[in-house]
Parts: C-alpha cells; sequence; structure tokens
C-alpha cells in the first residue's frame, strides 16, 4: 500500500505541476502502485544527497545508463509502502553513506515521471519518482555500489548543474542548491550567535 499525500507538494515548473497531477491520479487508480510489475506506471523513490555544510551533493554514475544522476530506485517490502523509506534505503546503498532526511526540506522535495523505453521483456513504461533531500552525517565515507553504478562522487552544485542531461535533474538540483545556500546561512547566523553568547557571558 503507498503511503503517500501530493496535496501539499508545491511544484515549480509546469512539468513538475502536470506531473504532480497525474501521481495523484496514478496513486488514487493503480492497482499495485510501488510493484515493479505494475503498468503503465509505478511509483519510484530517490534522494538528492547534500553534504553536511550544504554546499556539495553526491551524484552517482549509473552503471547501465552511464549518467549521472540522484541515487534511487524502487520500492521493496521492507520500505513498508513509504517512498521516504526507499530513498533512505537507496541512499545508504548505493552511496555507502549514513543519511537522514533534511530537517527544513518539502516532503517531498520534488517528483518526476519519466518513461522508461521496452526493454527485453519489459513494455514501455513511467516511472513516478517522488525526491526526497537528504543529508550525509558521514561525507568522507562515500563509495558506490559496483551493482549499480560505475562510481559516485561529491561535486559543487554548479559542476553537477553543467553535468545534469535532464531539465528535471537541473531543476532537483537547482532547488537542492538554494536549500545548501540556506543551510549555510542559517548555520553562519547560529555561530554568530553562539559567539555573541560566549562573548556576554
Amino acid at each position: 500500500m503507498l503511503d503517500l499525500d501530493l496535496n501539499s507538494h508545491v511544484p515549480t515548473d509546469g512539468k513538475e505541476r502536470a506531473d504532480t497531477a497525474a501521481m495523484c491520479v496514478y496513486a488514487a487508480t493503480l492497482a499495485e502502485p510501488l510493484s515493479r510489475k505494475q503498468h503503465p506506471a509505478h511509483f519510484t523513490g530517490s534522494a538528492v544527497v547534500l553534504s553536511p555544510d550544504g554546499q556539495r551533493v553526491c551524484m552517482i554514475l549509473h552503471g547501465k545508463l552511464h549518467r549521472w544522476l540522484q541515487p534511487g530506485g524502487h520500492a521493496e517490502a521492507v520500505d513498508g509502502g513509504d517512498l521516504t523509506a526507499t530513498a533512505l534505503r537507496e541512499a545508504r546503498e548505493e552511496t555507502g553513506l549514513e543519511v537522514a532526511l533534511h530537517p527544513t526540506a518539502a516532503r517531498p522535495f520534488d517528483v518526476d515521471a519519466h518513461v522508461i523505453p521496452a526493454k527485453g521483456d519489459e513494455p514501455k513504461h513511467t516511472h513516478l519518482d517522488v525526491r526526497f533531500a537528504v543529508v550525509a552525517k558521514n561525507p568522507d565515507a562515500l563509495k558506490h555500489d559496483p551493482d549499480e553504478s560505475s562510481g559516485s562522487k561529491w561535486l559543487g552544485f554548479d559542476e553537477a548543474i553543467a553535468l545534469a542531461d535532464d531539465p528535471s535533474l537541473k531543476r532537483l538540483l537547482t532547488k537542492a542548491r538554494a536549500l545548501g545556500a540556506a543551510t549555510a546561512q542559517g548555520d553562519a547566523q547560529n555561530q554568530r550567535v553562539q559567539i555573541s553568547r560566549e562573548r556576554s557571558g
């Protein structure tokens, strides 16, 4: 069973607005919305992984597509129908990092529907990707799962956006850059407050 509420999600462009509307319909009508065998579409979960200071993003070189992407994938039974759990699990498996949901980011952070071409016995279908912003607790532990990807690395946002070959990924990374900047600004403000308290004490 899918545990997802998109009614409060605020899209940032026309594509995301249309995808959000379509996902609401699919969520209400698909018999098994989380099953990879469900056609013509099924839900997936992914994560944009930020460094603790919010200044870098972790990207994965997809093993089959040979594209730099955010970690993510299909839901599994262990996720309990919660795509937040799917996104966190996929991020941990694909990066080796300990991650947690970003404390101030919208949930979901972004949504995107994209077509997967037919391959072998699997017909063409649509992935309804629900995306979450997460923070790595141990950024130096980054690695990659060779069964899933050809590599992984931390990138500055300008470089990551330049590598993105899809408008929806650029949108996701642009949102994440703004979130990271707000995080850094908040950290700096907290540090100034702490220094002021120490001096006054």
